[in-house]
């Protein structure tokens, strides 16, 4: 592993950022007694800086020269759920490469590829693998502003598997699911068992969902066992017509405002209970314990509102159980910094491994 040549600051702390959009989220945390304390967190801007003045900002906010790892954001990698080639495991990222050829709309040559096993690498989850695809521009710049920053990087992580590590705090031994959801973007679901990743799903929301008026939204008991899709016939759908596009049309001017949110709320609740199911038929021996939701606006209203709907146990995630002083991550941050904890979870012999 490359060292760069400056003095980095106290080995005991450790910065956890992602670069995304003009955005940047970052956690600083230190070691101590065997968990981290968070110090301090959260989000700046770009905004119409220039590069030398966007690094001299973020210096002058004294995050330069920590030891770090990376997060990459959702929209900056993508993740595959295939079946393992049957080719020895030296020979396994680059058969995965090769299978994934048809599924991404670059060159292979133009893109980073890893591999994660699924499950335990037991029964069913022995024949599966999930892939990691990111774009080597995204890494590029990563990188850049690594460089600049004096960031000596230790991990390049992703948010799947940084959730992966929330959840597993509070359930590791128990099947459990984790829900990430934020406004106008993308929410993650994740299904993990005995602290590994078995089944990762995305799922995208309408615009202002999060300001909907649930309450009033309210899903029709009768309407969800008609909305299951036997697994071998459902394809999830990962484009914004699982939800809707956020924009109305006619049609939904004539229904109002107050049809349309209940639609969409609907819709979210069959798209969690169509995951749930698949979940269940393919991994019948591990029941879920419940449904976790990542804490960020409103996160408390919609784990009492699925719990509702879904007939699914749901709570909010407490992320104090594996970390101190998260309490010091504002609000309005724990959308874009939340998950950024999870990179801290991961153990010291996977970073030994990189």
């Amino acid at each position: 592993m490359m060292h760069w040549p400056w003095r980095r600051k106290r080995s005991a702390d450790r910065m956890v950022v992602s670069w995304s959009g003009g955005t940047l989220a970052y956690v600083l945390a230190r070691r101590e007694g065997g968990r981290y304390r968070v110090l301090r967190a959260g989000v700046e801007h770009q905004g119409g800086d220039s590069r030398e003045a966007w690094v001299a900002r973020l210096v002058t906010l004294g995050l330069s020269g920590y030891a770090t790892d990376v997060m990459l954001t959702l929209e900056q990698y993508q993740l595959f759920h295939i079946a393992a080639p049957a080719v020895v495991p030296e020979e396994l990222r680059a058969a995965a490469r090769y299978q994934i050829k048809d599924l991404v709309d670059v060159h292979l040559d133009d893109l980073t590829v890893d591999v994660l096993h699924v499950g335990d690498g037991q029964g069913r989850a022995a024949a599966q693998i999930l892939v990691v695809a990111a774009h080597q521009a995204v890494l590029r710049e990563v990188m850049a502003l690594a460089a600049s920053m004096r960031w000596d990087v230790q991990v390049i992580d992703v948010h799947d598997t940084a959730q992966r590590n929330l959840q597993s705090a509070h359930a590791c031994e128990d099947a459990s699911c984790a829900l990430w959801l934020a406004d106008a973007t993308q929410a993650l679901l994740t299904f993990c068992k005995g602290g590994e990743l078995f089944y990762s799903r995305r799922l995208e929301v309408p615009t202002g969902f999060l300001r909907m008026p649930w309450a009033s939204a309210r899903v029709a008991d009768a309407a969800l066992p008609d909305a299951y899709t036997p697994v071998e016939e459902y394809v999830p759908q990962y484009g914004l017509d699982a939800l809707g596009s956020g924009v109305l049309g006619p049609d939904d001017v004539r229904r109002g405002a107050s049809a349309l949110d209940a639609d969409r709320a609907q819709r979210l609740v069959v798209e969690l209970q169509r995951s749930i199911d698949v979940w269940e038929r393919q991994w019948a021996s591990a029941p879920l314990a419940g449904v976790r939701v990542l804490p960020g606006p409103r996160s408390a209203e919609l784990a009492q509102w699925l719990q509702g709907h879904s007939g699914q146990e749901v709570d909010t995630l407490d992320m104090g159980v594996s970390l101190d002083g998260v309490d010091c991550i504002a609000p309005h941050d724990l959308l874009a910094c939340g998950p950024l904890l999870g990179v801290l979870l991961r153990s010291d012999s996977l970073r030994a491994q990189g």
